[in-house]
């Protein structure tokens, strides 16, 4: 037996596992007892024959073939169980909380996130197989308005997580943009920063030295620097606090994540700068090309998938430093983290980090999809 079907028979044994034996629900008393943990056998009740039939036709399909017709009809299998998985939990939720009192909940249990992230893999190696520019980003888009459109619905209004979302949705919408603006923002001062500090071409290994000193100095450590720093300044400079500087709030936070975002910039574009070969450089100057033309012509045009892959990184990064915001008062998802940390409430924890994880592999894919058109276009 090859390793593609031992790969497949041991993937198809875990999601097995997961749904029948793992427990796919737990109901409690209210939010913050634990529960009592329901199978998938019980919770998705016929259902799951199909999600196992379903996933079991992907996976002889990924390990039989790795063309790209086989890719494309695992995917279209694999996109059906898992929806019919989203949908089998919804409804198994309602039907055990529809005679349970106001302050009962029914969340998702190991299994169940166990079983979503096997799909999840699954789905990745069918669009891989695919191999269509873009297709990622697609499935993940389709993916979540898909979800969306059946939160709205109501398909999942009895999950304990939909209810959380439900008792604080404007702050989370709130908390949303927040994040957005911190994410954006740090990554709007870090790449003007690493442009100027690129043109000091003396200091390039001070530079090196410095950026990944900040790597090593934990991300707490470091807000927490930067408020008695801004703090500091203030006291020095009053009429900053006229313009809106304050040591809480989203100014050190802004700085701290972009410091930490520096490294992988600096990196890309002293990548970027190198990707032509000597021989097209000397080329280039033999034609009387300046410096400045050479880089707008030769280097960038032959770098920018090298930028983007540096951009794509430093993003996703951010995206998830961000959520550290909320430790020094500059709100954003990671204040309901935090918030649920503080209340033992796990839900409340997941509804601050759910958004934060779908965030991050929407920019993945978005910046994935331009930094692979680019190299598709580049001369081989």
């Amino acid at each position: 037996m090859s390793f593609a079907w031992l790969t497949a028979l041991a993937w198809l044994a875990a999601l097995a596992a997961a749904l029948i034996h793992g427990p796919v629900l737990t109901l409690a008393a209210n939010r913050l007892v634990p529960g009592v943990p329901v199978s998938g056998g019980s919770a998705l009740g016929p259902v799951l024959p199909a999600i196992l039939a379903l996933s079991a036709l992907a996976a002889g399909l990924l390990a039989v073939s790795p063309g790209r017709r086989a890719g494309a009809a695992a995917l279209a299998l694999a996109v059906a169980a898992a929806g019919l998985f989203a949908g089998g939990l919804g409804h198994g939720a309602a039907l055990r909380m529809a005679d349970q009192p106001p302050a009962a909940r029914a969340g998702l249990g190991a299994g169940a996130w166990l079983a979503a992230a096997l799909l999840g893999a699954a789905l990745g190696l069918a669009v891989r197989r695919c191999r269509q520019p873009g297709l990622g980003l697609v499935v993940v888009g389709l993916g979540l308005v898909g979800l969306v459109a059946a939160g709205r619905a109501g398909l999942f209004d009895a999950l304990s997580l939909a209810v959380e979302y439900a008792a604080r949705r404007e702050a989370v919408h709130a908390a949303f943009v927040e994040h957005l603006v911190l994410a954006g923002g740090a990554l709007g001062l870090a790449v003007p920063a690493v442009i100027l500090l690129s043109l000091w071409r003396r200091g390039q290994d001070a530079v090196g030295i410095a950026i990944g000193g900040v790597q090593v100095v934990p991300a707490v450590a470091l807000l927490g620097g930067l408020v008695a720093l801004t703090g500091g300044l203030l006291r020095a400079v009053p009429p900053l606090r006229d313009l809106g500087l304050s040591a809480l709030g989203p100014a050190p936070a802004m700085v701290g994540v972009a410091a930490y975002l520096l490294l992988p910039l600096w990196r890309g574009l002293a990548a970027a700068l190198r990707a032509p070969d000597p021989a097209s450089l000397d080329a280039a100057r033999a034609m009387g090309l300046t410096d400045a033309q050479i880089l707008a012509r030769l280097r960038l045009p032959l770098g920018a998938p090298l930028l983007v892959g540096a951009l794509r990184v430093a993003a996703v990064q951010g995206i998830g430093l961000a959520t550290l915001g909320a430790l020094v008062g500059a709100g954003g998802l990671g204040r309901i983290v935090f918030d649920g940390m503080a209340q033992f409430a796990p839900d409340l924890i997941l509804l601050g980090a759910v958004p934060v994880v779908a965030l991050s592999l929407v920019a993945e894919r978005t910046l994935s999809a331009v930094e692979d058109g680019m190299r598709a276009g580049l001369p081989a």
